[in-house]
């Protein structure tokens, strides 16, 4: 199987990523696909012609086979790196929209297409909540399908068409326990890293929104104060005015006018 395509998808998300984003990336990239091609795809590739039982019963091998494997555990850990890194597809294509929709309109209408800020950042927060969600479902897939994280080295079949109960013996299961074991942890850290890339971007938002919040109501009051202000020095020189002009007035028509005063 070719996994370039997975590596350019991955590649391509790392520009839009967060740090923690970029250690996801580089665990996903070194520690899950480069393990899987280089050696537990080897390991996997004959289980089935090395599950052997002690009868030669024809069809007996292949129904305990795939009693004990419904789904191939190499098979399952491909489709698993596959549907964990199907979601950072949102973001590029959201950021991809961005760019096309600016060629389209022919201006600027986007400070930085890739800033994970707004409608992006809801698409960068809804695909992190999708991998951390299929990584779980995988685990515990794994877990259901192959009786906890255990790869036992002789199982006892008596299903049809076995005569009996019988013996059948799984080649290399230390190896395969250790990868298997190996695949657990890191699906566990990438779990962590997801729930802590989530809770960074939630709080970082949080924190924005509330200061955004209170420099809006800091200038709310100062506009109050200037308004006050601006009002509190028409009324100064209104009264300002209106003393300039009655001591302008004759002697005898200003003793009228201080008979008529509220203030005498």
């Amino acid at each position: 199987m070719s996994w370039a395509f997975l590596r350019d998808l991955l590649s391509g998300v790392n520009k839009y990523s967060t740090g923690i984003g970029r250690i996801w990336v580089a665990v996903v990239f070194m520690f899950r696909l480069l393990v899987y091609v280089a050696a537990a795809e080897n390991i996997w590739k004959h289980e089935h012609d090395e599950f052997e039982c002690n009868i030669k019963q024809p069809g007996c091998e292949n129904v305990c086979f795939d009693h004990f494997f419904p789904v191939s555990q190499i098979r399952l850990w491909a489709l698993q790196l596959i549907m964990v890194s199907t979601p950072s597809l949102l973001v590029v294509f959201h950021v991809a929209y961005r760019e096309n929709r600016e060629k389209h309109h022919n201006q600027k209408l986007y400070r930085n297409p890739g800033k994970t800020d707004g409608g992006l950042l809801c698409t960068y927060l809804i695909s992190l909540i999708l991998k951390t969600g299929l990584e779980i479902v995988f685990l515990v897939l794994f877990y259901k399908l192959y009786n906890g994280f255990k790869i036992p080295r002789l199982v006892k079949c008596d299903i049809k068409p076995c005569p009996n109960t019988v013996d059948c013996y799984i080649s290399k299961p230390t190896e395969k326990m250790i990868f298997l074991y190996f695949l657990v942890a890191t699906s566990c850290l990438c779990i962590v890293l997801n729930l802590s890339e989530l809770s960074y971007l939630i709080f970082k938002y949080s924190i924005k929104c509330y200061l955004k919040r209170q420099m809006k109501k800091q200038q709310g009051s100062e506009s109050d104060c200037c308004e006050s202000e601006l009002i509190r020095y028409n009324r100064a020189a209104a009264a300002g005015q209106f003393h300039n002009s009655s001591s302008s007035l004759p002697l005898n028509m200003q003793d009228e006018h201080e008979k008529h005063s509220p203030l005498t």
